[in-house]
């Protein structure tokens, strides 16, 4: 599979029972197959981060403007949306599997705001509807969908 940031070929590596796809070498981003995520934005897995430690090539620059493919799905175009209510963190989605692409830095950012959710349960709650909004939004392409 190419790197959907920057065409660099995609390295798999293994956390935690996980096959991930990790662009090593290129701008350090990684691909999550549906569900994936779920089993790794624990708090108690930032230990296992070392396990993601790979090669970054800071001549790769990777544009937030080009429309990204799917890595799996190469005729679907990938669909940026912020992951949660706190409007933090940006990732790109595949509307047809349902993976995800997230680049280098954003498990960790992800993983400190899920951390920050749990200490205050409203802020947790709004994430969670705002997820599921944006979830029904990349399904349905309709900007109306509560």
């Amino acid at each position: 599979m190419k790197c959907p940031a920057c065409d660099h070929p995609l390295s798999t590596r293994h956390l935690n029972g996980v096959a991930l796809d990790v662009c090593d070498g290129g701008c350090g981003g990684l691909w999550l197959d549906a569900f994936e995520l779920g089993r790794l934005d624990e708090a108690h897995e930032a230990d296992d981060e070392q396990l993601l430690r790979h090669h970054i090539n800071p001549e790769v620059a990777p544009s937030q403007e080009r429309r990204r493919a799917c890595p799996r799905c190469p005729s679907i175009k990938l669909r940026r949306h912020f992951f949660s209510a706190q409007r933090e963190v940006e990732v790109d989605s595949c509307p047809q599997c349902g993976g995800l692409w997230l680049d280098h830095g954003e498990l960790h950012k992800i993983r400190a705001e899920k951390i920050a959710s749990s200490k205050s349960p409203e802020k947790g709650a709004e994430s969670l509807a705002e997820l599921i909004r944006q979830r029904r939004l990349n399904q349905t392409g309709d900007q109306t969908a509560p």
